[in-house]
């Protein structure tokens, strides 16, 4: 008798607790309010050539080895297909691959990848599974006269130093 009671106490404490539990979750989020413009919305323009293209990457690829960062380096026009690319001596093989990633993101969803990195860790995981994301710092669109010519992506250090140096590419392009 005595063991019967102590298994109905245990029981109902289990399902106390259980119920306790549940009835403290969090409520769930209030979606976001849906702007009337919509965001990140430049038109494409006539892609970046190649000459163009080699003076993006030289400031860029300057500003890398100002620090002593071994960089790769992509450029590629709207489409996400490449135009230029450089790898620095000694740059981790890994960075070819995703410095062109980088690239073609920007091009594709016309915005830093920064961007995206923050939607991602601002409480849009959902915007990870898009395809041709990379969610991490270091690919711009290039932006010619309010319209988008391409993009360039780097790799190989920190995705700030990555940022850093291809933004001085950018910085030439008007």
């Amino acid at each position: 008798m005595l063991k019967s009671s102590l298994t109905i106490c245990a029981v109902a404490v289990a399902l106390l607790t259980i119920s306790g539990a549940h009835a403290q979750a969090p409520p769930t989020a209030t979606p976001a309010p849906v702007p009337e413009a919509m965001p990140w919305n430049v038109p494409y323009g006539t892609p970046i050539g190649i000459e163009q293209a080699k003076i993006v990457a030289a400031a860029a690829i300057a500003e890398a080895k100002k620090h002593g960062w071994k960089l790769a380096l992509a450029i590629v026009e709207p489409t996400g297909d490449l135009v230029y690319f450089e790898k620095m001596d000694d740059t981790q093989y890994a960075s070819i691959a995703i410095a062109q990633a980088k690239a073609r993101s920007a091009a594709g969803f016309r915005r830093p990848t920064q961007a995206l990195e923050e939607a991602v860790n601002g409480g849009s995981p959902g915007n990870a599974t898009l395809p041709g994301v990379i969610a991490t710092r270091g690919g711009f669109p290039l932006i010619e006269n309010g319209k988008v010519i391409g993009a360039i992506g780097m790799s190989g250090g920190l995705s700030s130093q990555d940022a850093v140096a291809a933004k001085a590419g950018v910085d030439t392009v008007k």
